[in-house]
């Protein structure tokens, strides 16, 4: 089986596994909170994007891997996380959390779609040895990344459930 059959299966792989994974645990659990708390849920996950500043460390890919493909998943990683990080601290200042909830999901998917282009302009999957020690970022948490800001995204736009409390009296028993 050639490394880009591998790469590519792995990849499909991984988006199936964690939307398996997603629909049964993490989804139900999810749209039972209320936005803020599900939001802060998401930035907690994508917090630890800054770990992709690794794509540019000598050592911990392969020297050939393409420099417009590495450069750009570092900084855009990078980016998401400390967006996502600064929507963490800003928890108490509630229109700063939001500012940087839907930063972080723009930024953080752009960056996803962008790193695909790049992957698939320099046929990543063909090369996928280069990515050395950070072969399981793109078949084990991009998908999770993928899937959290789609679902963000989602729950940024979905009209706010609020419980509503009823306005019939109780009924008299008679007694």
């Amino acid at each position: 089986m050639s490394t880009q059959l591998i790469f590519q299966s792995h990849l499909i792989l991984g988006y199936v596994a964690w939307l398996l994974c997603f629909s049964v645990y993490v989804w139900p659990r999810l749209k039972s909170m209320d936005r803020f708390e599900a939001q802060r849920v998401i930035a907690t996950v994508h917090s630890f994007r800054f770990f992709g500043l690794a794509f540019i460390l000598p050592g911990v890919v392969g020297s050939n891997l393409p420099a417009s493909f590495a450069t750009f998943a570092a900084y855009g990683d990078f980016a998401t996380g400390v967006l996502a990080l600064l929507a963490l601290l800003a928890v108490r200042i509630r229109p700063l959390f939001w500012l940087f909830v839907v930063a972080f999901n723009v930024v953080g998917i752009a960056d996803l779609l962008i790193d695909y282009y790049h992957a698939v302009r320099v046929d990543l999957p063909a090369h996928a040895e280069e990515l050395g020690a950070l072969y399981a970022i793109p078949i084990i948490y991009v998908p999770v990344l993928m899937i959290t800001h789609c679902v963000a995204f989602y729950l940024l736009v979905r009209p706010q459930l609020k419980a509503t409390r009823s306005l019939q009296k109780p009924e008299m028993s008679a007694g």
